[in-house]
C-alpha cells in the first residue's frame, strides 16, 4: 500500500512536470475564477432558468481536461481537477480569511452606504460553505464522468483525427457539464433556495448547452494542441514511467 502511495504521487509529479506550464496555468486559474464569478447570476428573460458568469470560464477547464484526456488518458486528466480544485480549496480558505479580518474594501467608501457594501463584499468574496461544498462536489463528480466518457468514446471511434475529436468531446462535454450543473443545482439551489426540480433540470440543460456552444467555436483550437502534444512527443517521461508502473 506505501509503495502504491509512492508510485502515484511519482506518476502525479511526474504528470504534472511533463504538462505545458502555461495549460496547467490556465486550468487552475479558471478553475479558481470561475467559482467566483458563479457569484453573480446573470439575468434571464425568464424566471425558470438561471445562469451565472462562471460560465464565462467553465468552458474552458472541460477543454482543457479533453485534450489532457485525449493525450494522457482519464487517470490523469481526473488528477488535473483534482490538483485544480485543490487549488481552489487553497485560494478560497485565504479569501475567507480576509473577509473576517476586521477592515474595510476599498468599494465600501460610500457615504452613508459603507457598513452594507462592506458586508455584501465581504460575503461575496469569502463565500459560504455550502456553496463551497457543493461546487468542489459537482466539479469532482463531473470530471470523472466527463473524462471516462471522453476516454471511453475514443476507443469507440478507434479513430485519430478531428471527427473522432469533436465527437468524443462534444457528447462528453455536454453530459460532463449536465451533471456538473445537475449536482451543483440539486446540492445549493435545491436545498437552501427552494428551487423545485424542474428547475434544476432546466437550470442545468440550458448552462451545458451554452457551455458546449463555447467548446464548439474553440475545439478546433483544442485539436491543434493535441496534435502539437503529439507531434512535439509532450509527456514522453510520464508515459516512460506509467509503462514501467503498469
Amino acid at each position: 500500500m506505501k509503495l502504491n502511495l509512492k508510485q502515484e504521487f511519482l506518476e502525479f509529479k511526474t504528470f504534472i512536470r511533463s504538462v505545458p506550464s502555461t495549460v496547467v496555468a490556465l486550468f487552475v486559474i479558471s478553475v479558481v475564477i470561475m467559482n467566483l464569478l458563479a457569484n453573480k447570476s446573470i439575468n434571464l428573460p425568464v424566471s425558470w432558468l438561471a445562469l451565472d458568469a462562471g460560465i464565462l470560464l467553465s468552458w474552458l477547464t472541460f477543454l482543457t481536461m479533453d485534450v489532457v484526456t485525449k493525450h494522457y488518458g482519464p487517470k490523469a486528466s481526473t488528477e488535473l481537477a483534482i490538483f485544480g480544485i485543490s487549488i481552489n480549496l487553497l485560494v478560497a480558505l485565504i479569501l475567507f480569511i480576509a473577509s473576517v479580518i476586521p477592515g474595510m474594501w476599498g468599494e465600501s467608501f460610500v457615504e452613508g452606504s459603507e457598513t452594507i457594501i462592506n458586508t455584501a463584499l465581504n460575503n461575496t468574496i469569502g463565500g459560504t460553505w455550502y456553496v463551497l461544498l457543493g461546487s468542489t462536489t459537482a466539479f469532482i463528480v463531473s470530471a470523472i464522468v466527463n473524462n471516462t466518457l471522453n476516454f471511453l468514446l475514443g476507443k469507440l471511434t478507434k479513430k485519430d483525427n478531428f471527427l473522432s475529436f469533436i465527437f468524443r468531446t462534444y457528447i462528453s462535454t455536454m453530459i460532463g457539464q449536465f451533471v456538473d450543473n445537475l449536482v451543483f443545482a440539486f446540492m445549493v439551489s435545491f436545498v437552501f433556495f427552494a428551487w423545485t426540480p424542474l428547475q434544476c433540470v432546466t437550470c442545468a440543460l440550458t448552462g451545458a448547452i451554452v457551455e458546449l456552444l463555447f467548446e464548439i467555436i474553440f475545439s478546433p483550437l483544442g485539436y491543434k494542441i493535441v496534435k502539437l502534444w503529439k507531434k512535439d512527443d509532450i509527456g514522453k517521461d510520464y508515459f516512460l514511467l506509467r509503462g514501467k508502473n503498469e
